[in-house]
Formats: structure tokens, C-alpha cells, sequence
């Protein structure tokens, strides 16, 4: 990842508003009826309130937010395609946007014809696009197909064309919405290398997607949305966590403790989650390769007879890395009585997970009632150790040469 210490900002936004007409009359008839209602059917919706931040050159930044919350709203307002109700949009830089699948493309016309188009659109001369144009198909893959109308053109061979494009433009500042998605594996990996190019030349990227590892693989901050405020900014597992926390809870900061509880009826409770060391000592930080008991309490309020317990491990977005059960590892549990406690130990010899912090969720059934009780994110752990890799697992990972 690239710093951002002593480098001029080169997008700067400033109390920044935009707001939307929406309409709620969806048919023809709806707004032939309502003719003279017309403003019942409408209502105002605000994408960016007063936002105000600030980019630095070279960082690659996510934005990260729920539907709806001014991601690509802000987006737009920074390539230039939608201009602030009030406030600045201030851009040092050639810009370069993929905001939309084939945006800029014209249907009718050939592959061949529509580089030449999107290209123009995008600041290049015909010379400049001539230069470029052999390295634009071949990185694209689109080989005789670019002399085809790009009508016919599948999804995937859109955005081929258009990151192909986009990224050949020498842009300063990249901008990427949703479109990384597109593709299969192979021109996805092909797109991650050029970003990483583009980090490793000081360019500024800035990226919205709801892809948890591409955000942590890539980004040197985040901003978190909502309703069109930042609700969070700081590094990439924070801003994740952060997401989360507003998806599940409707604001940051907000945990399972501070949300309000269900009148609980089950007869088998997980009440708590502890994490354990090595020498059984209760800890939150482990470091890669280490040992980890999760012991699990449980609480019955009356006779349970059959029952399974087990646990689950999440990165901040909710990701499962790491799950399993009493069934599942064929161990069998003794009858609890109504009162009854009792703490399960699922013990892991050595945990090797990324650096970075994970949920931990357990689950407990009641198999005779066919009844289940999850004490969600039940307990924090923070996981250091080296930062050669990325990811949400470790390996033993050398390198060498040869010739």
C-alpha cells in the first residue's frame, strides 16, 4: 500500500449537496389520475448532504455504504457527470470514470468505432487512440469480435472494452463503480494487476464496490456513506466493520449490546463467548500460528435431552472463515437440566487467519424442539502477525527465481 503523509489532496469536496426528484407514479395511469396531484406522487431524496472530505494523490480509496446511501451520486459528482446543488467539487487531475456497464458506448456502432468514441470522450486525440489502440484490444480480448456492433456484445465483453479503454487514457485519478464484478475470473485478475500498476505509479484510484476483499486487498482508506453523510473514515477493516455495523444495526458503533433484545423464549441460551490462550488465560489477541479456545457457555431453562453447539469466525464484513460444530466433529453432549449451565471448549491448535480483527458468533439447537439460539459477534479477536500476504488466510508463502 502507498502512503499518504505530505501529498497534496487532489480531490476535495466541500459541503457538497445533491438532492433527486423521485416519483412515485409508476404507471401511466398513476400520472394521468394524479394530473392534478402531481406533487403527492413526489418526493425528494438528498444522495449528499453537506459531505465534505478530502483525497490525497497516489491512495487508493473505498467507498463504502447501503444502497442508497450517495456512493455513486458522489462518484458522478466527482468525474464531472453531475454537478453539486450547493457546495464544490474541487479535481486536480486527468480523471478517467467506469460508472456504468458500457457507458459512452453507442449500440450501433462496431467495437472498433466506439474506442474511438469512448476514447474521445475521455480526453484522447484520434492520434493518441491510433497509438493505442493494438494495446487497447489486446488487453481487452475482444480479438475479431471488434469489428462487430457491440448490440451484440455480451455483458462481459462491454466492460472488457471499456476498463480496457478507461485504463489506457493515462488517467491521474481512476474511477471504478461495481464494474470489477464483471468479467470471469481470468479478466478480473487481469484488472487487478493493472490497478496494482496504477498504485505502484502514484495514480489515485477510488474505488466503490460491495467486495469485501477487493476493498481490504486494496485500499489504503475508506469512507463509509450514510444517508449521504460519512459516517466513517479511517483504514480498510475499520471501514468494513464499520459497514457492517450499519447494515445490521443502522448506524456505527452500534453492537449486539446496544440493540434492543427479543423477550428470548428457548429453552437452551448461548450467554457468553470467551476466547482463551494457550495456558487457558482469557485474551483477545492471538498472533498468527498460536492456539485458541473459544469456550462457549450455554444456559438451559429446561430439561434439553439432544442438543448440538458450535461456532463460527467472521471478517468485519460477515464472511465466514472459519466454522464447525459439535455434530459436525461426532461429539455427543450430555442431557442439561432446567438451570443447568455448562462452558464447551472448541479448542483450535493453531489459528491462521490475516491480520486484522474477527467476529465471533456461536449457536446452540435444541434438536428435540427443533429450536436454535445465536448469540451474534459474541466476541472480538485481533489477529497480528506478518503482512506479506493478504487475505483472511496465512500460508508459508517463499520466493525464487530462476534464469
Amino acid at each position: 500500500m502507498t502512503t499518504t503523509a505530505a501529498r497534496p489532496d487532489v480531490v476535495r469536496i466541500e459541503h457538497v449537496s445533491k438532492a433527486f426528484v423521485v416519483r412515485t407514479d409508476n404507471t401511466i395511469k398513476d400520472r394521468v389520475l394524479g394530473y392534478f396531484k402531481a406533487r403527492r406522487h413526489r418526493r425528494v431524496h438528498t444522495a449528499t448532504d453537506d459531505l465534505s472530505l478530502s483525497i490525497q494523490a497516489g491512495t487508493t480509496v473505498g467507498l463504502l455504504g447501503a444502497n442508497g446511501s450517495g456512493k455513486s451520486t458522489l462518484l458522478k459528482l466527482i468525474g464531472g457527470i453531475l454537478s453539486p446543488d450547493s457546495g464544490e467539487v474541487l479535481v486536480r487531475g486527468k480523471v478517467a470514470a467506469l460508472l456504468e456497464l458500457g457507458a459512452g458506448f453507442h449500440p450501433e456502432l462496431s467495437g472498433r468505432e466506439n474506442v474511438f468514441l469512448n476514447a474521445s470522450l475521455l480526453g484522447l486525440s484520434r492520434e493518441e487512440t491510433e497509438a493505442r489502440f493494438d494495446e487497447i484490444v489486446a488487453f481487452s480480448g475482444i480479438g475479431e469480435f471488434i469489428e462487430n456492433e457491440v448490440k451484440f456484445y455480451s455483458s462481459g465483453m462491454y466492460m472488457r472494452l471499456a476498463f480496457a479503454v478507461a485504463v489506457h487514457t493515462d488517467p491521474d485519478i481512476l474511477l471504478v463503480d461495481e464494474v470489477l464484478a464483471v468479467g470471469d475470473e481470468a479478466f478480473q485478475r487481469k484488472c487487478m494487476d493493472k490497478i496494482r500498476s496504477f498504485q505502484q505509479e502514484g495514480r489515485t484510484i477510488i474505488i466503490v464496490s460491495h467486495a469485501s476483499t477487493q476493498i481490504a486487498e486494496l485500499c489504503d482508506e475508506t469512507f463509509v456513506l450514510n444517508d449521504g453523510k460519512v459516517a466513517y473514515h479511517g483504514n480498510a477493516q475499520g471501514g468494513l466493520a464499520a459497514l457492517r455495523d450499519i447494515l445490521e444495526y443502522g448506524r456505527v458503533g452500534a453492537g449486539p449490546s446496544q440493540v434492543e433484545q427479543e423477550v428470548d423464549t428457548h429453552a437452551l441460551r448461548v450467554t457468553a463467548i470467551s476466547t482463551l490462550d494457550a495456558d487457558g488465560a482469557a485474551t483477545s489477541h492471538f498472533m498468527q500460528g498460536d492456539a485458541m479456545t473459544l469456550r462457549l457457555t450455554v444456559a438451559a431453562s429446561d430439561r434439553v435431552e439432544n442438543w448440538t453447539i458450535g461456532f463460527g469466525i467472521d471478517s468485519p464484513n460477515g464472511q465466514m472463515v472459519l466454522g464447525t460444530s459439535s455434530d459436525r466433529l461426532k461429539r455427543d453432549l450430555r442431557v442439561l437440566d432446567a438451570g443447568e449451565t455448562m462452558d464447551v471448549d472448541f479448542q483450535i491448535r493453531s489459528i491462521y487467519l490475516g491480520v486484522g480483527e474477527y467476529f465471533v458468533n456461536a449457536r446452540a439447537t435444541d434438536l428435540g424442539r427443533s429450536d436454535s439460539d445465536v448469540l451474534w459477534q459474541g466476541a472480538l479477536v485481533h489477529v497480528d502477525g506478518s503482512e506479506n500476504s493478504v487475505g483472511t488466510v496465512v500460508a508459508d508463502v517463499d520466493f525464487a527465481t530462476s534464469g
